[in-house]
């Protein structure tokens, strides 16, 4: 006979549409919240420092990030209902947490480097475009899952990581638009950003339950609380805002960009492929059962349409969140009602300014401290999924020539000098020169090499090589 537990019984638990009582429901929800927050935010705060504006009250661009901010918060609240309740086909009607995505970051940097909020007007042309076609992917993502085997998509996450740890070190010094100035890299700066990453490790490596799940909120509280004794906190802005605002249509303007457009939809099939595993993790870790096709078609449809509804507004591309893939299983709570309430917490959240303008005075030490954690775990986490990778002769050439391309190209964007100005900005991205190459390379190098393994992943012993 099944136990229940002070929520429900088993069967009850692995039951998305199952509503626990809402005492139980509304805190499972906010700590849905809590594991997700610091990443659903933190690419705003990217792009804005990327595009030059943003740091310091005094700038006449501030209340862009503000704006920036609380589109972050609201249009993942609103994504993340569209998953859970559902609108006809679209949405998985799982407890799927949607988020603004990591993955894109990598194409938007090149987009917006230095142009300030003049470049915007083409991002966000991008984001819709994108979405857009985001969505339609949804008609046939299971019939494309061949072309991205571990190896690529292992690939793709792995480079989405090393392009972004050089914005930690960045912004744990002392920001990007400091870069040059005498306090940049000072002992302060660094002491901040290391008492995050210390917290945050002691937290992952020694703490259990939310404590754990939270570690990386928990370290920026800590780092913020350093930080404010140093004298680096400054609540000028939070008095500047206002109390109650509501997304403003084309806050941005919209720009088509041949660049943006390409970008967004090539980087749409991996962040597909993406979700897709993520709810079949849900599925597995919460229910003990395989995703159904019609749940990973309208999961893809929720990414693709709440990311062009974002766009609209001054939001960036949405995404499911993984950490809160982990939250399901380590819970147990199947629930897809008790992650509408995390919904709802915010998009209030998302229509209070004073929310983005607190958030917008936490330190760029502090915010570096905590992305290098959270960078460096994308590139573990790249890492763990080509683990899965047989190494044969085929395999480690396709790995090689994609990471040496796209990385090259990341880090000398220089050598594309005399390139078009649109395939420049593809190109110096690093990501897509490489995905592109590797799923190319995939499909047309023969199977047959897979049985030659080299001397190096064999130990000079041969050995049959599984095909992918």
């Amino acid at each position: 006979m099944a136990v229940e537990s002070s929520i429900g019984t088993p069967d009850q638990l692995r039951d998305p549409n199952f509503t626990p009582p809402l005492l139980k429901a509304v805190p499972l929800g906010i700590q849905h919240v809590l594991a997700m927050f610091v990443s659903n935010v933190t690419p705003a705060i990217i792009i804005a420092g990327a595009a030059g504006f943003g740091f310091g009250s005094n700038s006449p661009d501030f209340p862009s990030l503000i704006y920036m901010i609380q589109m972050s918060m609201f249009f993942a609240g609103v994504a993340t209902l569209i998953q859970t309740i559902g609108l006809g086909p679209v949405g998985a009607r799982l407890p799927i947490v949607q988020g603004t995505s990591f993955a894109f970051i990598p194409i938007m940097i090149p987009l917006v480097a230095g142009k300030g909020v003049e470049a915007l007007p083409v991002l966000f042309g991008g984001v819709l475009i994108g979405g857009l076609f985001h969505a339609f992917l949804g008609t046939f993502i299971g019939k494309i899952r061949f072309a991205l085997p571990p190896l690529v998509t292992g690939l793709v996450v792995l480079m989405i990581g090393l392009a972004l740890v050089r914005v930690g070190i960045q912004y744990s010094a002392g920001g990007v638009p400091n870069i040059g100035k005498p306090e940049y890299g000072s002992l302060l700066n660094w002491a901040v950003a290391l008492s995050v990453i210390v917290v945050t490790l002691g937290l992952k490596f020694f703490a259990r339950g939310m404590w754990s799940v939270a570690a990386v909120l928990i370290g920026l509280i800590v780092g913020y609380l350093f930080a404010l004794a140093a004298g680096m906190v400054s609540f000028e802005n939070i008095g500047r805002a206002a109390p109650f605002a509501i997304p403003d249509p084309f806050h941005f303007g919209f720009e088509f960009s041949i660049a943006a457009v390409v970008g967004f939809c090539l980087m749409a099939f991996v962040s597909a492929i993406e979700t897709v595993g993520d709810v079949s993790g849900i599925t597995k870790g919460g229910a003990g059962r395989e995703a159904t096709d019609k749940e990973i078609a309208g999961a893809t449809y929720a990414d693709g349409f709440g990311t062009a509804v974002a766009g609209i507004f001054g939001g960036l591309p949405n995404t499911s969140f993984s950490q809160n893939v982990g939250l399901v299983a380590m819970t147990g709570v199947m629930s897809r009602h008790v992650v509408t309430f995390g919904a709802i917490f915010l998009i209030i959240a998302g229509l209070i300014p004073k929310v983005g303008a607190a958030i917008s005075t936490i330190p760029i030490e502090v915010l570096g401290g905590g992305v290098v954690v959270m960078f460096g775990m994308v590139c573990a986490a790249g890492m763990s999924m080509l683990a899965d990778v047989e190494w044969n002769r085929r395999n480690m050439v396709i790995f090689a020539v994609s990471l040496s391309i796209g990385l090259g190209l990341q880090l000398e964007s220089g050598s594309l000098q005399y390139v078009p100005e649109t395939l420049r900005v593809l190109l110096a991205s690093g990501l897509l020169p490489a995905a592109f190459i590797a799923i190319i390379l995939n499909l047309v190098l023969p199977q047959e090499l897979a049985a030659e393994a080299t001397d190096d992943a064999s130990g000079g012993h041969g050995g049959q090589a599984q095909d992918d």
